[in-house]
C-alpha cells in the first residue's frame, strides 16, 4: 500500500505543475502584462525556498557543517556550466516560441532535480508512516502552488509559447516518480543522498534566481510597476516563510 500511497501522492503533486492552463484565457496583450510579476513571484519563491527551507533541512542532523556549503557551491557552479553549455552562442535576439531564452532551459533542469527531491521526501515520509506521508504530500502540494506558477512565467517570459510551458512543466514535474521509486526500492537510510540532493537544489535555485531572474526585473524602470515588482516578490518569499506554520 505504501507504494499505491506514495505514487498517488506524487501523481497529485504533478498536477500542480498544470496550474499554468487557468492562463491560457488572458489575451497575449494582458498575459505580457503580468508576466514580468510572476517572474517576482518566481525569484522570490526560489530563494525563499532555498534559504527558509532547504539549506536548513541541509544542516539537520550532519556532523561536517561545511558539506552543505560544498554541495551548495558545487549546485550552483553545475548552473552556471550549464547556463554557459546551453548558452552557446551570445544571444541579441528577443525571446520568442522559436527562440526561447537558456535561462528557460536552466529552470527546467533546476525543476526537475527539485521535483527529484519532493518525490523522495514523499516516499521517505510514506516508510515513516500513513499520517505523515499525508502531511508531507499537502505541504509539498502547498509549496508547489506558488512555484509553478512563477516557473510557468518565466518559462513563458524567457520566450516558450503557453503551451510549450505547460507540457514541459509537466513532463519536469514527473522526474518526481524517479525520485520516489529510488527511496522506495533502497528502503534504508538515504539522507546523505537527499542531504546532497537538497544543498544542491538550494544551490541551483540561488544561481537561479539572482543571476538569470532578478536581472530581468532590474530592466523595468517605471517606480510604481518597481514597487509592485518588489511586493510580489516579497509575497513569495512570505508564501514560503508561511509554510514552516505547517510543519
Amino acid at each position: 500500500m505504501v507504494w499505491l500511497y506514495t505514487f498517488l501522492s506524487v501523481f497529485i503533486v504533478s498536477l500542480i505543475s498544470l496550474i499554468g492552463v487557468f492562463t491560457l484565457s488572458i489575451s497575449q496583450e494582458k498575459l505580457e502584462k503580468i508576466l514580468i510579476y510572476l517572474v517576482s513571484l518566481s525569484a522570490g519563491t526560489l530563494l525563499g525556498d532555498a534559504f527558509i527551507h532547504l539549506i536548513p533541512e541541509a544542516y539537520k542532523e550532519i556532523q561536517n557543517k561545511a558539506l552543505p556549503a560544498v554541495y551548495i557551491l558545487s549546485g550552483i557552479l553545475a548552473f552556471f556550466v550549464l547556463e554557459k553549455f546551453i548558452h552557446w552562442r551570445h544571444c541579441h535576439k528577443i525571446a520568442s516560441p522559436d527562440h526561447p531564452h537558456p535561462f528557460s532551459y536552466v529552470i527546467l533542469w533546476g525543476d526537475m532535480a527539485h521535483n527529484v527531491i519532493d518525490g523522495m521526501i514523499i516516499a521517505a515520509s510514506f516508510l515513516v508512516s500513513f499520517p505523515v506521508g499525508i502531511a508531507t504530500t499537502l505541504a509539498v502540494i502547498l509549496h508547489e502552488i506558488p512555484h509553478e506558477i512563477g516557473n510557468f512565467g518565466s518559462l513563458v517570459y524567457g520566450g516558450f509559447s503557453r503551451g510549450k510551458a505547460l507540457a514541459f512543466n509537466f513532463l519536469t514535474a514527473l522526474t518526481a516518480f524517479l525520485g520516489a521509486f529510488i527511496v522506495l526500492i533502497i528502503n534504508t537510510n538515504i539522507s546523505q543522498i537527499t542531504n546532497f540532493l537538497i544543498s544542491f537544489a538550494a544551490g541551483g535555485f540561488i544561481y537561479i534566481a539572482s543571476s538569470d531572474l532578478i536581472p530581468e526585473l532590474h530592466k523595468q524602470t517605471n517606480p510604481k510597476k518597481s514597487l509592485l515588482q518588489l511586493v510580489v516578490f516579497v509575497i513569495g518569499i512570505g508564501l514560503m516563510l508561511s509554510l514552516l506554520y505547517l510543519e
